[in-house]
C-alpha cells in the first residue's frame, strides 16, 4: 500500500512563499502595463516635430494660422504613432499569456491546498475508522469472552 507523508504545515508555508512571489510577478506585471503606456503616450505622433506633449509648430501662413497637414487642436490627447501602436499591438498579443501566467500561479496554488485539504480530511476519516473498527472488534471479542454460558 502506498504511503504518503504530507506534512501540512510545511506545505501551508510553502503556499504562503509562492503566494508572496505571485503577488511580486502581478506587481511586475502592472508595473509593466503602467510603464508600457507612459513610453506609447510619451513616444509622440506619427508627424514631425510634434509629440504628446507638445503641439505641431509648423510654418505658419502670413495670417498667423498654421501651414501644414495637423492643426494643434487636432492633434490626440494621446500618441497614435508608430511606436505606440507597436507598443498597443506588444500588449494586446501578450495580454492572454500575462493572464495564463496569473492563472496557472493561482491554480496551483488553490489545486495545492485543496489537495491538502482533502489529504487531512482522509487522514482523519481513516482515523475515525480504524478507532471505529477496534471498538467493534474488541466488543466482539468481550462478549463470549469469560462469561457463564447457558
Amino acid at each position: 500500500m502506498a504511503s504518503w507523508d504530507i506534512q501540512p504545515q510545511g506545505v501551508q508555508g510553502q503556499l504562503k512563499v509562492v503566494g508572496t512571489h505571485a503577488e511580486d510577478l502581478g506587481k511586475v506585471l502592472n508595473t509593466l502595463l503602467s510603464d508600457i503606456q507612459e513610453v506609447a503616450q510619451a513616444a509622440g505622433t506619427a508627424v514631425p516635430g510634434t509629440s504628446a506633449m507638445t503641439p505641431m509648430r509648423g510654418p505658419m501662413t502670413p495670417a498667423g494660422k498654421p501651414l501644414g497637414p495637423v492643426a494643434p487642436e487636432l492633434l490626440p490627447h494621446k500618441a497614435t504613432g508608430p511606436v505606440a501602436a507597436a507598443l498597443v499591438e506588444y500588449v494586446t498579443k501578450r495580454k492572454p499569456r500575462m493572464k495564463a501566467m496569473a492563472d496557472r500561479c493561482q491554480a496551483a496554488v488553490l489545486g495545492a491546498a485543496k489537495a491538502t485539504n482533502e489529504y487531512v480530511q482522509g487522514d482523519l476519516e481513516a482515523a475515525k475508522n480504524a478507532q471505529n473498527a477496534a471498538h467493534t472488534v474488541r466488543l466482539d471479542a468481550l462478549k463470549d469472552f469469560g462469561g457463564k454460558k447457558k
